[in-house]
C-alpha cells in the first residue's frame, strides 16, 4: 500500500503540486488524470523520489520513504515510462534481469523469473535472446512492464506507458493489462491524458488541475457525481463514451426490453461487465451477432440483443440525467 499526505512541490516561484493526498491499496489502480501541466507526472515522480517533494509525506507499506535509501526504495517500486527505456545493447532477458541482478539473485532464479514474466505478458520465451530493436512497439512495452515487475515490487508506477503505441496496439495492451494476474496484489499508479484509458483501467481517478486535486473517486463518481464545474466540463466533450465505460450490465437490467430469443445464446457475460465491453464483445462475436445472456446470480440470468442493450443504455442515461438535475449542486 502507498499513502500520500499533503504532497507539494515548488519549482522556484511556481507551485507545481499543492497538498495532494491519496491512498492506493493492494489490487487497486489509481489514475492521475488532468490537463497538460497539471502536476500529474511531477506527483508520480515524487513517489519514487525522482523528484524530491517540497512538503508532504509518502508512506510505502507504513514506512516513510524519506527514511529509506533511494536505491532500496526504487527496487521496491516498479517504474514504466512511455518510451520503455529499454537498454538497446541488452537482450530482453538482460533488460528484465536488471533489478534481480542488483539484488544478487542466482542465475537460475533470474532465468525462471524472466521466463515466467514473458509467459504472463503473452511473449514467447524464445524472445528472451532478442534485442529491443528487433521487437515491435507493443512487444517493447510488454518487456518494459516485465522489467518493472521483475523483483515483484508492491507498487508499480506507470508514466503514459501506452502513449507511444498506435491506437490498435494500445487498445489491445490496455485490455491485456487490465486482466494481468500478476498485478492483482499490487498498488498501481498510472499517469495518462487519455480519458478512456483512465476510465477503463482505473479503480480510482485523481483528477488534477493547476497542481490541485479537483476530485478523487471512482470513475462512476466523477461521471455521475462531479464535485465542481471543472470536473463537469472536463468530461462533457466525451460524456457519451465515458458513460459507456462506467455503466454496467447490472445498471441496465431494469431497462431491458422483453426479447424473444430464437437462436441459441452464444455469449454470456457477468452483470459487472461494462456496457462498452459488452458491445465490443458482441461486435467481435461470430455473425450473425448472438443474443447476450447476462448472468445476474449463479442460478438466474437475463437475455437481450445488441439493439436491446443500446435501448436500455439510453433509458439508463435518461434516468441518470434526471437524477443529476434534481440533485443539489455540490459546494
Amino acid at each position: 500500500m502507498i499513502n500520500v499526505e499533503k504532497l507539494s512541490k515548488v519549482f522556484g516561484t511556481h507551485q507545481a503540486v499543492r497538498e495532494v493526498s491519496f491512498s492506493v491499496a493492494p489490487h487497486q489502480t489509481l489514475v492521475l488524470l488532468g490537463t497538460s501541466g497539471c502536476g500529474k507526472t511531477t506527483t508520480l515522480k515524487m513517489l519514487n523520489r525522482l523528484i524530491e517533494p517540497t512538503a508532504g509525506r509518502i508512506f510505502l507499506n507504513g514506512e516513510d520513504i524519506r527514511e529509506l535509501p533511494v536505491e532500496q526504495l526504487r527496487r521496491r517500486i516498479g517504474y514504466v515510462i512511455q518510451q520503455t527505456g529499454l537498454f538497446p545493447h541488452y537482450t530482453v532477458a538482460e533488460n528484465i534481469a536488471v533489478v534481480p541482478r542488483l539484488l544478487h539473485w542466482s542465475a537460475t532464479q533470474i532465468r525462471q523469473r524472466v521466463d515466467e514474466l514473458l509467459t504472463l505478458l503473452g511473449l514467447p520465451v524464445s524472445m528472451a535472446e532478442a534485442y529491443p530493436a528487433q521487437l515491435s512497439g507493443g512487444q517493447q512495452q510488454r518487456v518494459g512492464i516485465a522489467r518493472a515487475l521483475a523483483a515483484d515490487p508492491p507498487v508499480l508506477l506507470l508514466d503514459e506507458p501506452f502513449g507511444a503505441l498506435d491506437p490498435i496496439t494500445r487498445r489491445q495492451i490496455r485490455q491485456e493489462f487490465r486482466h494481468l494476474d500478476v498485478l492483482q496484489q499490487k498498488s498501481v499508479i498510472l499517469v495518462t491524458h487519455d480519458l478512456m484509458e483512465a476510465l477503463e483501467l482505473g479503480d480510482l481517478i485523481c483528477l488534477m488541475d493547476q497542481g490541485e486535486v479537483q476530485q478523487l473517486g471512482t470513475p462512476r463518481d466523477l461521471i455521475y457525481r462531479p464535485q465542481n464545474d471543472f470536473v463537469r466540463a472536463f468530461f462533457q466533450p466525451h460524456r457519451f463514451q465515458a458513460e459507456l465505460h462506467v455503466a454496467t450490465l447490472h445498471d441496465l437490467l431494469p431497462h431491458l426490453p422483453p426479447v424473444a430469443i430464437t437462436e441459441p445464446t452464444t455469449l454470456a457475460l457477468p452483470a459487472t461487465t461494462s456496457v462498452q465491453e459488452a458491445l465490443e464483445r458482441l461486435e467481435q462475436a461470430a455473425r450473425p451477432t448472438p443474443a447476450l445472456r447476462i448472468a445476474t446470480t449463479a442460478t438466474s440470468s437475463s437475455h437481450t440483443t445488441r439493439l436491446g442493450l443500446l435501448d436500455a443504455f439510453y433509458r439508463f442515461q435518461a434516468q441518470m440525467a434526471a437524477t443529476n438535475e434534481s440533485a443539489p449542486s455540490p459546494r
